[in-house]
């Protein structure tokens, strides 16, 4: 799928709409070519001068590092699936990207074989370039979910916080289970001798799309349904898509480690999400103790298309909290050590 920019109206007195501060770029990532999003300054930080190896200090003056979060979209999706949120971003003064994840929008396609691995060289690959900017505070939803989660377990990544947007792998609804077990009408579908015409394919994907993304489907978006429907062009489109969806569910399976996950965590459950029940979000918060919880009873399973203005508060506000969180357990580490070097010196 190529996806197209909307032209930015201007508002009174001429002056552009804040969609004209959202730079499109091309970069490589992990060596896949993919479009990237942005908002923000991208000037990088004056590094910090070099201080002493050792100094008597029990309390490290740490300068605080501007948050820059980074956002990954779903399976099916795009960079796109931001702009929006991305345009609020903005008017706050928050830098944030978006990029394409690869196989999606207009990155390069995945290699043969496993798919996660792919994608977390990918997510590494895109966190380190933009913790030369800033703190990176990663948000994603749903398979960018899992790819923030995953990020947040290595940690050797500079991650200072997560937020988690309906990750599947928990309680996944009927439709997820259904994928993974591969039942009759699914193989039926996938063998038929005579493949389903296009425009009965897309005239489908029209009418699922918007109830299995948005909250509630008359509100959906026909820029953004187009997107996806875009996606399913034909029969043997679609019959690629659920192949690689069903490896994916299969890779989900194993996907967690999550005793790893330290950085400050944001859990957000939708509760009209079709693919991802709000049970799942419950259970990821259960499973990491110190994270944070937030369940919209009115949101969907794309919240970034329901109600952008709110999320992109959402994601600026723990942002800020979660890069003070993690700087200061960094200063009293740095102090720690410090008295312990010294102690030993001594």
């Amino acid at each position: 799928m190529t996806a197209t920019k909307r032209p930015a109206p201007a508002e009174p007195g001429g002056r552009p709409s804040e969609e004209t501060a959202i730079r499109v770029s091309f970069r490589r990532y992990a060596g896949v070519r993919t479009r990237v999003l942005e908002v923000g300054d991208p000037e990088p930080e004056q590094p910090a001068a070099r201080r002493p190896l050792r100094r008597r200090a029990a309390t490290p003056h740490v300068k605080p590092s501007a948050p820059r979060l980074v956002l990954l979209h779903g399976y099916c999706d795009s960079a796109d699936t931001w702009r929006p949120a991305l345009e609020q971003l903005a008017a706050a003064g928050i830098p944030a990207v978006a990029v394409d994840l690869p196989g999606f929008g207009d990155a390069q396609p995945l290699r043969p074989g496993p798919m996660l691995p792919q994608l977390d060289a990918f997510t590494t690959a895109v966190v380190r370039e933009q913790a030369v900017l800033g703190s990176v505070v990663l948000a994603g939803n749903s398979l960018g979910g899992t790819m923030s989660l995953r990020a947040a377990q290595n940690s050797r990544l500079p991650i200072s916080g997560v937020v988690s947007i309906a990750a599947p792998g928990f309680v996944d609804s009927w439709l997820i289970r259904t994928v993974a077990r591969y039942p009759l009408p699914l193989r039926l579908y996938s063998s038929l001798p005579v493949p389903v015409p296009g425009f009965v394919v897309r005239k489908v994907a029209e009418q699922l799309v918007p109830r299995l993304l948005y909250a509630n489907s008359g509100g959906a978006d026909a820029v953004h349904v187009q997107r996806f429907t875009a996606l399913f062009p034909d029969y043997r489109a679609t019959k690629s898509r659920l192949e690689e969806a069903r490896q994916l569910v299969a890779e989900l399976a194993d996907a967690y480690r999550l005793d790893s996950v330290k950085v400050p965590l944001l859990v957000v459950a939708c509760g009209k999400d079709k693919l991802v029940t709000a049970a799942s979000g419950r259970q990821l918060h259960t499973l990491v103790p110190h994270s944070r919880l937030l369940v919209r009873e009115d949101w969907g399973h794309c919240p970034q298309l329901d109600d952008p203005v709110e999320i992109a508060e959402l994601l600026g506000y723990f942002a800020a909290s979660a890069v003070r969180t993690t700087q200061a357990k960094r200063a009293v580490a740095t102090a720690t050590e410090v008295v312990g070097e010294d102690t030993a010196a001594g």
